[in-house]
């Protein structure tokens, strides 16, 4: 369904099994920034009505996801950490050149947060049927469905406002291009690490 061309090896949940701490606490930034990219979307393209209310949307949806995973942190002792660079997405962002029309770079920004979202979604699964801790893989389950939500949402809107046989295009390349970034990860107890 997600069309990721390279699946997360299982084995990634052992590792974050062996710092909660850290993946929560990348989570809850994950989260965070989801909420800034669909504000960066409101205050970029105004004009887009449509976009704008389901950005609106968005933003409190993925702030009420941040508290929820902060809650989860507070419950267990611990205190939110820092924040952390994100190579996954650092990296993913380097595909598509810079410049170009303004709907090239709308539709760019859309693929770029409905890849991120995809990939949140498959690891969010495999948190959900492998974790040992079944209150965190039943709270990753029902994270797994709004991830499935918000991709297939960026997808559909990058469709919308471009080219579909282009955008489609650059979806397949997109995918590839982020399998071999995936290829390197998966080694840490971060959401796309």
């Amino acid at each position: 369904m997600l069309g990721l061309k390279l699946p997360t090896d299982p084995r990634w949940v052992n590792i974050v099994e062996k710092n909660i701490e850290e993946i929560l606490t990348d989570h809850a930034f994950c989260e965070q920034k989801a909420a800034s990219t669909a504000i960066s979307f409101i205050v970029l393209f105004p004009e887009k009505t449509e976009l704008v209310q389901e950005m609106t949307a968005l933003v409190k949806e993925e702030m009420s996801h941040f508290k929820m995973v902060h809650d989860k942190i507070v419950a267990r002792g611990w205190t939110l950490g820092r924040e952390r660079k994100d190579e996954y997405v650092n990296q993913l962002m380097t595909f598509f050149p810079k410049g170009g029309s303004r709907t090239d770079f709308l539709v760019h920004k859309l693929l770029y947060a409905a890849l991120i979202e995809a990939r949140s979604c498959e690891r969010f699964r495999l948190l959900s049927e492998h974790l040992e801790d079944k209150e965190l893989a039943e709270f990753y389950r029902k994270l797994m469905v709004s991830e499935a939500n918000h991709y297939t949402m960026f997808l559909g809107f990058a469709r919308q406002f471009g080219n579909r046989e282009e955008v489609d295009s650059k979806w397949q390349s997109l995918l590839e291009y982020e399998a071999k970034i995936m290829r390197n990860l998966g080694t840490k107890e971060t959401v796309h690490g």
